[in-house]
């Protein structure tokens, strides 16, 4: 048997698949970011699931791509946990980059990440090019759901947000300042908090302050970060992989057309076509 994951910092898919390469099963856990979590806490989340734990003996290759695995020592961290935990399988571990360009392409193209976190690359045809380094949530993610969670609670806590919708913020979530600082500064997913706030971004889009305030986070991304690949988007289409980017391809697209620039495709789940892709390359091999 064969898995494959793909991770991000919240959540991860797992598929399973048989050795004619039919999907047998799927399922679900919390994300596995490296880059943020422990190795004990990567097993712990892996150990906890059962259907992996039923099938651990009978996979015999792990296919992991997720957020956080850009670095030698977080994929040798992944590597790991893999190993351990699968003892009959091999493991291949790839940053969640290279499964948003699969998903969305084989050929070149620049393919932008939109979810808990943000990234952007150039996809030449074989190999991924990043043109900035990503320092993470703290200090970039623009136009992901952390960074959408950062200017609601920002927005809130200056009062420039209007009342009724401080009114409808306050009425989904808590908003105590005890509970908002515990959680950016005591819990070991800040970033997943924060993201936890993009769904009621998206949910009251039509007021004029969101539609604000998603044009701005949107805009920002596309000047920090696409803009930095104006020569290939001469050549090359544009991809979009993520929550965040599907939600809010409407007003990407919009804006995008602002710097003369066209959206291709936008994907909410790479998994599936991941899967297709690898398939399809003959990445997996038969067991």
């Amino acid at each position: 048997m064969i898995l494959i994951a793909e991770s991000g910092s919240t959540k991860c898919d797992w598929v399973l698949l048989d050795t004619l390469n039919d999907k047998k099963l799927n399922t679900k856990t919390k994300g596995l970011n490296p880059a943020i979590l422990k190795k004990k806490e990567l097993k712990s989340i892996i150990s906890d699931n059962d259907i992996l734990l039923k099938y651990k003996k009978d996979i015999k290759k792990v296919y992991f791509f997720g957020a956080g695995c850009n670095t030698s020592k977080t994929k040798n961290n992944v590597h790991s946990v893999l190993n351990s935990f699968f003892e009959n399988a091999i493991s291949v571990v790839e940053e969640d980059t290279m499964a948003a360009v699969y998903a969305t392409t084989s050929k070149p193209a620049v393919v932008c990440i939109l979810g808990t976190g943000s990234n952007c690359c150039y996809y030449d045809g074989k190999s991924i090019i990043n043109k900035s380094t990503s320092l993470g949530y703290i200090v970039m993610d623009e136009g992901s759901g952390n960074h959408f969670g950062k200017e609601l609670l920002k927005s809130y806590y200056n009062k420039q947000m209007p009342k009724e919708l401080r009114t409808l913020f306050e009425n989904n979530y808590d908003l105590s300042g005890k509970t908002v600082i515990k959680k950016l500064y005591q819990s070991k997913t800040p970033n997943k908090y924060l993201a936890s706030f993009a769904p009621f971004v998206f949910e009251n889009k039509e007021h004029s302050f969101i539609e604000t305030l998603i044009n701005n986070v949107i805009n920002l991304f596309i000047k920090n970060h696409i803009l930095q690949y104006t020569d290939e988007l001469k050549t090359v289409p544009l991809h979009f992989v993520g929550s965040i980017a599907f939600y809010g391809q409407e007003y990407i697209s919009n804006q995008l057309k602002k710097q003369g620039l066209n959206a291709g495709k936008f994907i909410q789940k790479p998994i599936d076509g991941l899967i297709e892709f690898i398939k399809k390359e003959n990445a997996i091999t038969q067991y």
